[in-house]
């Protein structure tokens, strides 16, 4: 399940009570409806959730992704783990409990983007399953016959992130200047059942990107 074990206590959190949670808000409802955005859009909302170790190639065939949709004419947007670190998560470590709320964060986002109608990608290490099941959680909808979270698990052997290594930080890690590194020291928990499962290292960039973009045909999220 892990390239490494997690040893340290669950940095999971249980609210124990209402008063624990934000206190009076109020859910306001949108005048333009969920169902009208999809429609305008023309297209099924999800998140293409990749998920993968440093260097797998997360990044570059998500944009690969978004790039093929917006070509056909989809409304998209891309959350990329490090620039999303500029900003909303930039108060945020690499410890378990930071990596937790990082995802967690995440989700959040990627539901209203979901609720706009779009179709997002996600790049993020994300290397807990339960963070990325709780995500799926959110975003299950009676509504849609098809999920709204899309895992997409770049599999890519650790050697080869090793040898591309683009931003050095296996060096790093190797040498102990980084801490609480994805598949060093710190685990990466493999998907159980990705809904599509990409080799960087067997192919090319667009040809893993056509995977992505054929589960999308294949499964109705598409009317193309």
């Amino acid at each position: 399940m892990s390239l490494l074990s997690k040893t340290a206590a669950s940095p999971y959190q249980e609210i124990e009570s209402e008063g624990d949670k934000s206190s009076d808000v109020v859910w306001h409802l949108a005048s333009v409806s969920h169902a009208q955005r999809e429609t305008a859009n023309g297209h099924a909302p999800a998140v293409l959730w990749f998920t993968g170790l440093s260097g797998s190639g997360k990044s570059t065939v998500a944009n690969a992704v978004d790039k093929m949709l917006h070509d056909l004419g989809c409304k998209t947007y891309v959350l990329d783990g490090d620039n999303v670190r500029h900003g909303l998560n930039g108060d945020l470590g690499f410890s378990d409990a930071d990596r937790v709320e990082n995802i967690r964060r995440i989700g959040e986002v990627s539901k209203l983007f979901v609720d706009a109608g779009l179709l997002v990608s996600t790049a993020f290490i994300s290397p807990f399953v339960e963070d990325r099941e709780s995500v799926r959680a959110q975003l299950s909808d009676s509504q849609h016959s098809n999920s709204q979270f899309i895992e997409v698990y770049i599999d890519t052997p650790i050697e080869v992130c090793e040898q591309r290594d683009p931003k050095g930080l296996y060096k790093k890690a190797r040498a102990g200047e980084i801490k609480n590194f994805t598949g060093i020291d710190s685990a990466y928990e493999l998907p159980i059942n990705p809904e599509v499962h990409v080799k960087t290292a067997e192919q090319s960039i667009e040809a893993c990107a056509q995977q992505v973009v054929d589960y999308l045909k294949c499964n109705g999220y598409l009317d193309v």
